[in-house]
């Protein structure tokens, strides 16, 4: 008989994702491995039915059937297999029976491409850090002319025509949005860690909100949809404050400008959102907050790194500003995953609660 502390720490340690299905066709359980592969903890996605987190280009339903009612494995090569929130990557599928429990299966996912991505990834990732390192370096040096040159066009501009001023406010506004760049790079990389305390995320939603309608979303309609009851976050309220203005003025940005559109601001407790590590650890992140949005959608070719540096949906977008959201978050031991499909893109965050809170059970 197998120790079932060592039962636990074999699916957690299999390298390739995992995905228990029930007989329904739902998920049961999945290992970190398929957590990552899914972009979703396995708290959200448990209970979904599998095909709706799951697209793989193949016909796989009578052949499914045909193993389940067999007590059969099935083994499918070389098949695009998507999630919503990646773009799709050639894989080899292992589907077996579970025994002692009929009509449940064990998925095993072997990514193909996952090795070539991983490295592909890493040296985007290298390449984004250096190339940030580099403008750190430079940005005071450019901003120093650049500032120069601003001032020598507005002073060119006040002996003008008018029929020439067209050019002297061309000059000045690509200085300052240059200058706009390098500050959004500098911001960054010199990001200071965050200084954690009890905050109402309430609180820090309501200023975003009030912010947004006031600026870049007073073309949208924010409707608040708040789990009264929700405990106090261990968190920088400044920081956290910037990742909500940045997700909301994405969601803005996306929107018609002049239909508008809707962002729903969610938020409620989930006691058992457990982030697990491939080691077997994790740590409870119960505060859950939603931002949703009915706009487009993100673009396809861009979902599973949407959250790297550099890599944007927009023209003229510098691809920082979800990088940063990123990299505030796991600066909070926190989770961000986002769902996106045309009409309702779901960005999720999950954070830890404070410490000392009269509800907090460990």
């Amino acid at each position: 008989m197998i120790d079932p502390d060592i039962q636990s720490q074999v699916w957690s340690s299999l390298p390739v994702p995992a995905i228990l299905i029930d007989a329904d066709e739902r998920i049961a359980d999945l290992n970190p491995a398929a957590e990552g592969f899914l972009n979703n903890s396995a708290k959200w996605l448990t209970g979904q039915p599998i095909w709706d987190r799951l697209a793989i280009d193949a016909p796989l339903e009578e052949s499914l059937a045909r193993a389940r009612a067999n007590g059969t494995p099935l083994f499918v090569n070389d098949v695009d297999v998507g999630t919503g929130s990646r773009a799709p990557l050639v894989c080899n599928l292992q589907i077996a029976p579970l025994q002692g429990s009929p009509g449940w299966m064990v998925m095993l996912i072997s990514p193909r491409e996952l090795a070539g991505r991983m490295t592909q990834s890493h040296s985007v990732k290298s390449a984004a850090k250096s190339a940030i390192g580099m403008a750190e370096m430079l940005a005071h040096e450019i901003k120093n002319p650049l500032a120069g040159i601003t001032g020598a066009a507005q002073l060119l501009s006040m002996n003008l025509g008018p029929e020439d001023l067209e050019f002297t406010d061309l000059i000045v506004a690509e200085t300052r949005r240059i200058v706009k760049l390098l500050e959004q790079v500098e911001q960054f990389g010199n990001l200071s860690a965050p200084e954690r305390r009890p905050v109402n995320i309430h609180d820090v939603l309501d200023r975003a909100r009030r912010s947004a309608l006031l600026g870049f979303g007073a073309h949208m309609k924010i409707i608040e949809d708040y789990d009264p009851s929700l405990p106090m976050a261990l968190g920088d309220p400044d920081q956290l404050l910037q990742v909500v203005l940045n997700l909301l003025k994405n969601a803005a940005e996306a929107a018609d400008p002049l239909q508008g559109g809707r962002i729903r601001l969610h938020t409620y407790f989930e006691h058992s959102f457990r982030l697990r590590r491939a080691d077997g650890s994790g740590h409870t992140l119960p505060l859950q907050i939603e931002i949703i949005d009915d706009g487009p959608g993100l673009p396809p070719d861009i979902k599973g790194d949407i959250f790297d540096p550099f890599v944007s949906g927009r023209e003229n977008g510098t691809g920082l500003g979800l990088a940063l959201v990123s990299k505030i978050i796991s600066d909070h031991d926190g989770w961000i995953a986002v769902d996106s499909v045309p009409g309702r893109t779901v960005f999720r965050i999950s954070l830890p609660r404070a410490p000392g809170d009269p509800q907090e059970t460990t």
